[in-house]
């Protein structure tokens, strides 16, 4: 007797190619990828590599040197503050008008110029960017509730008294190149 050969079936590869090019098509649209918020800080524009820059002559007293070092320590005109103090020595700064020589001439006048060392941490540089608006955010509500007898966030966006409370406390942040800092 003899042995019959058995043939070992074969399995059609050819529609195998089709099934894994739908699985990525399917894991392709149906992922989602999650995107982060950042920031919303409008940069300044290109400058025009023909135009000189102009020269602007500012005052020592209308700018608040902020700095955060590569410890997370933050240094106010080179002084240690705690970050709970931000806020309100940023809102004495700009609402001076003025009156104590250390401050600004001006609210029109005032800067804020916020530097960073590279070793600071993302955390501590949007906590001590949040402190900063919110003076500038809280200084106008006050403003605009004693001119116009409601907060600033009440105010229609693009009306008059809404553009007069923002010329009155424009936010200017300047935020210089991080640097390598060591105190």
């Amino acid at each position: 007797m003899g042995r019959k050969s058995r043939s070992t079936p074969e399995i059609n590869a050819g529609s195998m190619a089709d099934i894994a090019f739908l699985l990525l098509v399917f894991f392709l649209v149906t992922t989602t990828m999650d995107q982060q918020k950042g920031l919303r800080v409008q940069l300044p524009p290109y400058p025009d590599p023909t135009v000189p820059p102009p020269v602007v002559e500012q005052n020592d007293r209308n700018v608040l040197e902020v700095l955060v070092n590569s410890g997370d320590q933050l240094l106010v005109e080179r002084k240690p503050l705690r970050i709970e103090e931000l806020t309100d020595l940023t809102k004495r700064h700009i609402q001076n008008e003025g009156r104590d020589p250390n401050f600004s001439d001006s609210s029109t006048a005032a800067v804020v110029s916020l530097k960073n060392d590279r070793g600071t941490s993302l955390e501590r540089y949007v906590q001590v960017y949040n402190e900063l608006i919110r003076a500038y955010n809280e200084s106008r509500d006050e403003y605009a509730r004693s001119k116009y007898g409601r907060p600033f966030k009440e105010l229609p966006p693009k009306g008059d008294e809404a553009t007069a409370v923002k010329k009155k406390f424009p936010m200017k942040i300047s935020e210089a190149e991080p640097v390598e800092y060591t105190p």
